[in-house]
């Protein structure tokens, strides 16, 4: 019996290229005559996209589109994808055709030799500046915190084995980030070279305010590197303090005392009081973000599902 091949779209404010999405990529399966669903998020869109993925839904029997609550993020969204699927492959992709659906099968034939996670590699990026900026330094970032070799590159193409996303399911973090937790809980990957269309309407909902944000998601809820980085600042910081107070005594044990130090008592005390205030906000980051895990119940709320 043949594979069934889960196809995860996230879907904002895409209603007028959703449809056409959907149509290239059950074109791609009906060719290839594979077992398929498609698995359509709607993330809290704006416009009219849920009324769109919601009429392909009652029309083919192999979609499932589900309704979130409000807009909670791409990763949440694709973590609701996860649960929604069935199939013992699950592909994840974005729904405005830069990710070309005839290049799935790259995909399937890469992770038939035993892979847990295989992940598109794009020949050319066709992303804006800032946001292949940005996906440069979100890819740095993951490999220093994953502990991932530099060989291999993060796209959200991807394919991943059914026990990977099920192991995926079970995380109830508040903030998921699923290139890191199908890092966390796959071991055998790799890429494989597929093209990259430019956005075929509309522009990125990536702006540098989301791209900071996932950069805050990933340094504090997977890794302990800010900590980390101002223990050491503090040890540096430290170190200089107790230099310079060593200094300052044998100074004033041989020239004796003078009013002018004042000055830099007052220097050195806004330095290091600035220092500790930097120590604090990190660790009440953490403490928050701890805080909101222990309390939060899900990462998302689904309004609704429609399916034949």
């Amino acid at each position: 019996m043949g594979k069934l091949y889960s196809v995860v779209i996230p879907v904002y404010n895409s209603s007028g290229i959703v449809a056409e999405t959907v149509r290239q990529v059950r074109e791609y399966f009906l060719t290839a005559e594979e077992s398929f669903e498609i698995v359509l998020v709607n993330d809290g869109s704006k416009d009219n996209s849920w009324s769109v993925i919601c009429d392909l839904a009652l029309k083919y029997s192999e979609i499932v589109s589900i309704n979130l609550l409000k807009n909670y993020g791409q990763h949440s969204a694709n973590l609701c994808g996860f649960r929604e699927s069935k199939g013992d492959y699950v592909i994840t992709m974005d729904d405005d055709l830069q990710n070309p659906p005839e290049e799935i099968g790259k995909l399937i034939d890469a992770v038939r030799d035993e892979y847990d996670l295989v992940i598109g590699k794009f020949e050319a990026k066709r992303h804006s500046i800032v946001r292949r900026m940005g996906s440069q330094f979100v890819g740095w970032l993951n490999r220093k915190v994953f502990d991932v070799g530099d060989d291999l590159v993060l796209t959200n193409f991807r394919i991943i084995r059914r026990d990977v996303v099920d192991r995926v399911c079970r995380d109830n973090s508040y903030a998921p980030y699923i290139p890191g937790l199908v890092l966390k809980y796959s071991g055998h990957r790799r890429n494989v070279l597929v093209r990259h269309q430019p956005r075929a309407e509309g522009k990125s909902n990536y702006t540098v305010r989301r791209i900071l944000r996932l950069v805050a998601s990933i340094l504090f809820n997977h890794s302990v590197l800010p900590l980390r980085c101002c223990a050491a600042l503090g040890f540096v910081i430290s170190a200089v303090g107790f230099v310079l107070g060593f200094y300052f005594l044998i100074d004033a044990i041989a020239n004796g005392t003078r009013a002018p130090g004042w000055a830099s008592l007052a220097v050195l005390l806004s330095f290091f009081n600035g220092i500790l205030i930097l120590l604090l906000s990190v660790m009440g980051e953490y403490l928050g973000r701890i805080l909101r895990e222990l309390g939060a119940q899900r990462s998302y709320e689904v309004r609704e599902t429609v399916r034949q």
